[in-house]
Formats: structure tokens, C-alpha cells, sequence
């Protein structure tokens, strides 16, 4: 079953926060990590329930992994129902607040 994949405004405030600052000192690889967090969202649709827990006492809120470069980044979303999944934030893994 393929869920469809909605987000917060906040989510999609941090994808624009994190293009811009990467595109301040590379733009060709902020550009290319769009495209790699855009394909994430594919590997969601199908399999949410892979991606790991964030929080062991709360099994639908999650975690989707998006390595890029030598790092990555990290999605944190809340799978809804049995066909949507709803992503809460986005953020790089170097960022203080990414756990």
C-alpha cells in the first residue's frame, strides 16, 4: 500500500531554510539535496513503518533517515493511519536540536 505523505508548514519551512543555507555556499549541492529529500518521500510512501522510532512509547511517530553527503538529514514524522503519513520537521543531522 502506498500512503500518501503530507507536511506541516513548519516541515516545509525547515526544507526552505536548509536549501537556503547550504545554496549560500553551494548551490549546486543544496539543489542536489532537494532532489535526495524529494526521494526520501518515495521510500516513505511505501514503507513508513521501517523507518525507525523516535520515541519508544509512541509507535506511530518515526523517523526517516535522508543520507546525503557525509551526513544527511532527518525527518521526523507521525504516520496518521493506514494511508497517510503526516512530516513534522526536517532537519540536518549536525543541527544542536536533531536527536
Amino acid at each position: 500500500m502506498t500512503c500518501r505523505v503530507l507536511f506541516t508548514q513548519a516541515a516545509r519551512d525547515d526544507i526552505v531554510r536548509l536549501h537556503r543555507f547550504l545554496a549560500e555556499r553551494n548551490v549546486t549541492a543544496a539543489d542536489a539535496a532537494l532532489v535526495t529529500i524529494a526521494e526520501a518521500w518515495e521510500r516513505l510512501r511505501d514503507m513508513p513503518f521501517a523507518c525507525r522510532k523516535a520515541d519508544a512509547d509512541t509507535p506511530f511517530l518515526r523517523e526517516l533517515i535522508i543520507p546525503f553527503g557525509h551526513t544527511g538529514y532527518v525527518a521526523l514524522f507521525e504516520i496518521d493511519d493506514a494511508e497517510t503519513v503526516t512530516v513534522l520537521a526536517v532537519r540536518h543531522q549536525r543541527e544542536e536540536d536533531c536527536h
